[in-house]
């Protein structure tokens, strides 16, 4: 983690505020790839992780946008009391929502908050030439985030949905993408329920491999509960360890001396994901694909259990 020092704040929209973030020692942010996040720590410790909006070329400063939640559990809200100045903590940047470098052509739908991600792919896909379109849903201009910005910046490949019904959300979408070629990807964030409605208006005309998305919300197997004990062998050593049905996988590794970070433990960041060398995870996360998940290739060792009964870790 690092100190950053927060330049500048701006009331974005109704609950949304964004924060300019600088090293406080000077020196220059990390470069970063469109769709990268940051794991926070705001004044009352609460580490929460924040999708980066500001250009990803741009190193003298990160900007992030924070959406107070009505049940903020003390992250969200804290950081809407904090004064320009004040102090935080910043991991480095760390992305699993990447703009698919094979795809020529790309469509983003955004909704709410969810527009932070999609604003340096712009910032990048606009860079590059590329063609695209993001379409923004909000319940009015009110709580429409980056408005300005997005209208003036990037106008001709924006286009604002305003009061969209949920009944009306599946033909809105079918018409978004429609205007898309058939090859487009498509790139969704936003709440839960409007992404599922996304990934399945473009299941209908593309391949799971086509449609990409970001979750900041556990998956409710996440919660389910243990499924039962398993094994898992440490490729490096042989040594076998038992995972007790109680008990998360990252907890015995750790405890067995196994340097593994974690920050929020839901599955979401994907800060303690391991390679699985043999074996198939029972997948509990947000943060690794549908297609990665497939491959059984890699586990989210907070949340994450076992459908064999043992797992080999590259570790």
């Amino acid at each position: 983690m690092m100190k950053v020092r927060i330049e500048r704040i701006v009331d974005e929209a109704l609950d949304i505020r964004s924060f300019r973030l600088v090293r406080s020692d000077g020196q220059p942010l990390d470069s970063y790839e469109p769709g990268a996040h940051v794991d926070l720590t705001g004044p009352t410790g609460v580490t929460r992780q924040y999708s980066l909006c500001s250009p990803p070329q741009d190193r003298r400063a990160y900007l992030v946008a924070v959406k107070k939640e009505a049940q903020s559990r003390g992250g969200s809200a804290a950081l809407h009391e904090v004064e320009e100045g004040t102090e935080l903590e910043m991991g480095a940047p760390r992305n699993l929502f990447r703009l698919d470098p094979t795809a020529t052509e790309h469509v983003l739908c955004a909704a709410g908050i969810g527009v932070t991600p999609l604003l340096s792919m712009a910032y990048r896909l606009t860079e590059n030439g590329q063609p695209w379109r993001l379409h923004y849903f909000a319940r009015s201009p009110e709580y429409a985030a980056f408005s300005e910005l997005l209208a003036n910046t990037f106008a001709g490949h924006v286009q604002f949905h305003y009061g969209v019904e949920p009944g009306d959300m599946d033909a809105a979408l079918s018409e978004c993408l429609n205007q898309a070629g058939s090859a487009a990807h498509v790139y969704t964030c936003g709440p839960a329920p409007f992404m599922n409605k996304v990934v399945e208006v473009a299941a209908r005309s593309r391949s799971e491999d086509a449609i990409h998305l970001e979750h900041f919300q556990a998956d409710p197997a996440a919660n389910a509960g243990p499924s039962g004990g398993f094994e898992v062998e440490l490729a490096s050593s042989g040594v076998v360890l038992q995972i007790p049905a109680n008990t998360s996988l990252v907890d015995v590794l750790q405890a067995h001396g196994c340097d593994i970070d974690t920050e929020c433990r839901e599955g979401i960041c994907g800060t303690c994901i391991v390679e699985v060398l043999d074996g198939v995870p029972e997948h509990r996360d947000n943060c690794l694909s549908s297609k990665e998940k497939a491959g059984n290739k890699q586990i989210c060792a907070c949340v994450s259990r076992a459908l064999s009964a043992r797992l080999v870790l590259d570790l």
